[in-house]
């Protein structure tokens, strides 16, 4: 038998052509752990604002590995030592660095996996794979931790320039069709060079860079942060504390009519907290986590909109029917008197004093397009001299993009009173 061609070339609606490099590669894109990605949107539920925004991780990894091997080839071009080993590790770290998201990604981080960061879980997936194919993912492993001992592979993975960041922006710009968060990534990435193994960009590249940090700015502000996507969000949220509340009242009752339907994979982590020590200890709880995925949520969310608990069926119902939470928001915190109104209106329509923290959320929403405390975006002078892209831009807004924006919102639910939405 004649073995299969593993170089496939993949249409893609941003780049065009992207080829899978090697067997390795193709061979992790084809696990199961990775085809997941297909069934967890990029932008969760953006596609309330955004029709266009149904576009996946899958989409996404594949995208930032293609960038990966641009990058490689600029820097090679340039003069820098970067075996084929390197190269094909540091695309495979790029590839999987997305494998340990959950469904709708960061908005259930905190509600499903108890705060667990999805690149611990990436980390713990890339692990057991490594496992499963020999050991082959070992150095991609060490350049994804940041231990490898050439530190710019680390920088192109997971950092404020790297490959992750310039495709989510491409492609997110692409799908929602926000023109005005679009990047230059062809050209930052020709002007990507190496000082002693570290990253740094060409001085000709600074009106590009101050071009992407503008656009990470106004994506959050405009896409990410959205106000209607911070409602459906908090919905969101709140069905899963709503579902897991009742599931833990139930567990164990004789009596099935109040029973809370939940996929396996999903009754694994509303039934209880999963600590990361249980992930790395418990094979069941990881395997678990591999089966789920955005459609465990909806699947669910169908179900519970039936649910004879009025506060989970009706929030399920107005999130199913797109009739979603107002908000206010503010750059100051809001003051007693507007929560209280809020709170007597929801009273009046019927809701009870132990359900209005389901219906009525506060939060607050922060913003910054660059952090130099965390790591630096560094500009290599004409002189050779090496400064931060903060003292090398003459934008005059540049220093702003540094500082941490908050805004505050209130979210409630509205015309209650004005719509039979209790189900009997």
């Amino acid at each position: 038998m004649a073995s299969q061609n593993k170089k496939k070339i993949l249409n893609d609606p941003v780049y065009g052509f992207i080829t899978i490099p090697n067997d390795l590669t193709f061979d992790l894109v084809e696990h199961p752990y990775f085809q997941r990605l297909r069934r967890i949107k990029q932008l969760g539920l953006s596609e309330l604002v955004y029709p266009g925004a149904l576009h996946t991780r899958f989409h996404h990894a594949l995208g930032a590995m293609h960038l990966m091997g641009q990058a490689i080839q600029t820097l090679r071009s340039k003069g820098h030592a970067i075996s084929e080993r390197e190269c094909d590790a540091v695309q495979i770290a790029i590839l999987l660095h997305d494998i340990g998201h959950g469904p709708f990604s960061h908005v259930l981080e905190y509600c499903i996996l108890q705060g667990i960061a999805h690149e611990r879980l990436s980390l713990l997936l890339m692990q057991e794979l490594n496992r499963q194919f020999n050991g082959k993912l070992s150095l991609a492993i060490q350049m994804f931790e940041g231990t490898y001992h050439r530190p710019f592979f680390h920088q192109l993975i997971s950092s404020q320039l790297d490959m992750d960041r310039m495709d989510y922006l491409n492609r997110d710009c692409f799908y929602t069709g926000v023109a005005e968060g679009t990047i230059g990534a062809d050209r930052i990435i020709k002007m990507l060079d190496l000082v002693e193994d570290h990253l740094v960009v060409e001085a000709k590249g600074i009106l590009s860079i101050e071009n992407f940090l503008s656009s990470r700015r106004l994506m959050y502000w405009q896409v990410y942060l959205h106000k209607t996507s911070l409602c459906a969000e908090s919905m969101l949220v709140q069905i899963m504390r709503r579902a897991r509340f009742l599931l833990t009242q139930t567990e164990g009752n004789q009596d099935k009519s109040d029973a809370v339907f939940t996929t396996p994979a999903l009754r694994t982590f509303l039934s209880k907290p999963v600590t990361m020590e249980e992930f790395e200890t418990h094979p069941e709880y990881l395997n678990a986590f591999t089966q789920l995925d955005d459609y465990d949520i909806w699947t669910s969310i169908k179900f519970w909109s039936q649910h004879p608990d009025r506060v989970l069926s009706t929030l399920c119902h107005m999130l199913l029917d797109r009739r979603l939470f107002k908000i206010t928001m503010s750059d100051q915190p809001f003051v007693g008197e507007l929560v209280h109104v809020i709170e007597q209106q929801l009273l009046s329509a019927g809701v009870q004093q132990d359900e209005l923290s389901y219906f009525l959320v506060e939060g607050v929403a922060t913003n910054s397009a660059y952090l130099p405390s965390i790591d630096n975006i560094n500009i290599k002078l004409k002189n050779d001299r090496i400064i931060d892209i903060a003292d090398a831009s003459d934008l005059p807004g540049i220093k702003a993009l540094t500082n941490m924006v908050s805004r505050y919102y209130v979210c409630w639910a509205k015309n209650l009173s004005q719509r039979p939405v209790w189900l009997v």
